[in-house]
């Protein structure tokens, strides 16, 4: 196994998964916020991560203050 790949390969695929997410949720944000939807608490965010060599996904969660 070529473990520099393996290291790149995951990072390209993270900071995939990273620019995609922060572009999504600044979206949702920004959409709430023109809509008067938001309320001044916290906005809970839950990512899945799943992959063929992993039994159960796993699921991170925090919350993305404003």
């Amino acid at each position: 196994m070529d473990e520099e790949a393996l290291n790149m390969s995951i990072r390209k695929f993270l900071k995939k998964v990273g620019i995609t997410s922060q572009r999504e949720i600044e979206r949702a944000i920004d959409q709430a916020n023109t809509e008067g939807r938001l309320d001044g608490n916290p906005v809970r965010v839950k990512m899945t991560l799943e992959c063929d060599l992993i039994d159960d996904a796993l699921s991170i969660e925090d919350e993305i203050k404003y």
